[in-house]
């Protein structure tokens, strides 16, 4: 196999603390190779041929089979290697952690991405940008944290007591707020700074 990532990439980035949870390292266990923005090696035919949205990350399997879409790539692994189960256990705890990763990917994650999209000089000339549109995801983003926070009050971790894929993707959604948008956690929103803490703590937070 093979995996395809973008270096600094948000959705690769998932992939990679889902692996590094899993203790398997890529390089060693997973085979990978990683483009960058600047030479969009991703964008290219021979590459689009493999995944013809010319996104990333994408997973490429022995037989040639090609997965794409970060939370399909943690499908696949959660599935090889269910230990720690990182997508939930039982119908209840899986549909549990469904409901709280697609609630992590629409209230922070797309918004996040968008405000990024749409306001930062990075992307002047790459996307079409409507400023107007940024800054109401930015206020969004905000919105999103104070609520967060208040979810937060009664369980240690975003689907209940256990860390999981939507710790995941809060996590890197308000990474990238930190650094993108320069949106940190409110330090006054102490279940989320508590949160924030415990997950930055994590030795995957650095993969």
């Amino acid at each position: 196999m093979k995996l395809y990532l973008l270096k600094n990439g948000v959705n690769p980035r998932r992939v990679r603390i889902f692996l590094a949870e899993k203790r398997l390292r890529l390089g060693e266990d997973v085979p990978f190779e990683e483009f960058d923005m600047d030479s969009a090696g991703h964008k290219d035919p021979a590459f689009r041929a493999k995944n013809p949205m010319g996104t990333l990350p994408v997973l490429e399997l022995d037989d040639g089979t090609v997965l794409a879409e970060s939370v399909a790539i943690c499908r696949y692994f959660e599935e090889q290697r269910p230990e720690p189960p990182l997508m939930g256990r039982g119908a209840l705890g899986s549909a549990t952690v469904e409901m709280w990763n697609r609630r992590m990917e629409h209230e922070l994650l797309l918004p996040v991405i968008g405000a990024f999209v749409h306001t930062h000089p990075f992307w002047v000339g790459k996307r079409e940008q409507i400023p107007a549109y940024g800054e109401l995801l930015r206020r969004q983003v905000v919105e999103r944290m104070t609520w967060l926070d208040r979810e937060l009050a009664e369980r240690a971790f975003v689907a209940g007591d256990t860390y999981c894929i939507a710790d995941i993707t809060a996590q890197v959604a308000l990474l990238t707020a930190r650094g993108a948008l320069k949106l940190p956690v409110p330090e006054d929103q102490v279940n989320l700074t508590r949160w924030w803490t415990a997950v930055s703590a994590r030795p995957s937070a650095r993969a």
